[in-house]
């Protein structure tokens, strides 16, 4: 009887073993057919390795050329300028160095935006090329050093926007007076020769945004503008006098920006009349005078750039009404007193510095003393208890800082979670071994 107990209970052991074994391989396949998730410079590796094409730009998605292609004068106009150009400019990618867009006539299309960045050294403008480019309405130059001529008045009449930024090496204020119809002029980083902007403005009847900015301009501002300027930027050039008073009438201004000039005078009282405005920026000039009340009024002001010049009297408290206040700049200059502002307003500036005004102090049960803000605090009768701190720290320096701090700790999660998961799989796998060969010796000897 005992031995024929002996076949079922070996039979049991075996399928026991079967079972074990088919247990702990899914075990140990699952653990290691998982493997965590790459780092954060894995990931960045692989998307720097591996570049994704735009659907819009890969071959298949492209309009065939049979179908549609350019002037054939102006494919030519092109080459001739030793332009880099596709067989077809309309479809050329617009994040080549040269970006265009046609219009949709038949047979031919033609040329309505022309954009030449990062030029080499071959490429030269030609007057009987330009005159077959006249159905452009905008041309922009970037980085693009090569030598200006006169554009034709086919080209120029017909010119709506004109960019030139580091480009056609020097201008003049004649050269730029021939735009007369457009509407948006910018020029930066390059050197006009003028007596000021009034030769390049007068004639443009069409204007609606002018930036002139770094072009080492000389003279005064213009006492007369185009009702229908919604940007005006002048900044980082030579001009001086005063802010003219006629600037401050343009009803449909939302940018304006003076700064780095050599402008006096106060600022104007009637700058509280531009209810669009949202950006003024008139830092690192003369200006005195105290801040204007009549800002007050002007309810959706985002910036405002007062820093580095030589205002006095208080901070006016209505600053700190001003909901839509991002951007917040009264460094060096002399203001003195109390500083008007509570904690609140301060952390929700994402931008705000008031250091290097010697006089002014801030209310220590107000503010407190963990927001550096490069000024001393008051005393019992209001006036700075010490020196201020040598540097001045404002809200955009500690939010940064804060940031990096943040995605820090984000790359080391990140760098911490993954070999976790691998010594967590590895961990898995062997104790899993570990406890089959303890099972099977039990077992074996069980069977036995």
């Amino acid at each position: 009887m005992a031995v024929a107990l002996h076949p079922p209970l070996h039979h049991h052991c075996l399928l026991l073993i079967l079972i074990l074994l088919l247990s702990s391989a899914t075990i140990i396949s699952s653990s290691l057919s998982h493997p965590p998730a790459p780092t954060t410079n894995a990931t960045k590796n692989a998307t720097a390795i591996s570049p994704t094409i735009s659907p819009t730009h890969s071959p298949s998605a492209r309009t065939p050329i049979s179908t549609s292609t350019l002037d054939p004068k102006q494919l030519s106009a092109l080459q001739s300028l030793n332009i880099p150009t596709s067989k077809d400019p309309c479809f050329a990618p617009p994040h080549t160095s040269t970006a265009t867009a046609c219009d949709s006539s038949k047979p031919f299309r033609h040329l309505l935006s022309l954009r030449l960045s990062n030029c080499s050294d071959d490429v030269a403008l030609s007057l009987t090329a330009l005159k077959s480019l006249s159905t452009l309405n905008t041309l922009q130059f970037i980085n693009c050093p090569i030598s200006p001529i006169r554009f034709p008045s086919e080209l120029t009449s017909n010119l709506h926007s004109f960019t030139c930024i580091k480009s056609l090496k020097k201008l003049t204020g004649v050269w730029l007076s021939r735009l007369q119809n457009v509407s948006d002029l910018t020029v930066s980083h390059v050197s006009i020769t003028a007596s000021g902007p009034s030769i390049i403005l007068n004639g443009m009847k069409f204007l609606h945004s002018v930036t002139l900015s770094h072009t080492n301009l000389t003279g005064y501002l213009p006492k007369h503008w185009h009702p229908n300027l919604t940007i005006v930027d002048f900044s980082g050039n030579n001009l001086k006098g005063k802010i003219p008073l006629s600037l401050t009438r343009l009803e449909n201004l939302v940018h304006l920006n003076l700064s780095s000039n050599s402008l006096n005078g106060t600022i104007p009282t009637t700058f509280g009349d531009l209810n669009d405005l949202q950006n003024l920026s008139l830092a690192s000039n003369s200006l005195s005078g105290s801040i204007p009340e009549s800002l007050a009024a002007v309810p959706g002001l985002m910036r405002l750039d007062l820093g580095s010049n030589q205002l006095n009297g208080t901070i006016p408290k209505f600053i700190q009404d001003m909901k839509k206040l991002k951007y917040l700049n009264l460094e060096k200059n002399s203001f003195h007193g109390v500083l008007p502002f509570n904690a609140t307003f301060v952390k929700r500036l994402e931008v705000f510095k008031v250091g290097d005004n010697s006089n002014l102090c801030y209310n220590h049960s107000t503010l407190g003393s963990k927001l550096k803000l490069g000024i001393a605090p008051c005393d019992k009768h209001g006036l700075p208890m010490s020196p201020p701190p040598a540097k001045d720290s404002s809200a955009d320096d500690s939010g940064d800082s804060s940031d990096d701090e943040d995605y820090s700790n984000v790359e080391e999660k990140h760098h911490s979670h993954g070999p976790s998961k691998i010594v967590l799989g590895v961990a898995i796998g062997l104790s899993s071994i570990v406890f089959l060969i303890v099972f099977l010796v039990l077992l074996s000897k069980c069977c036995k």
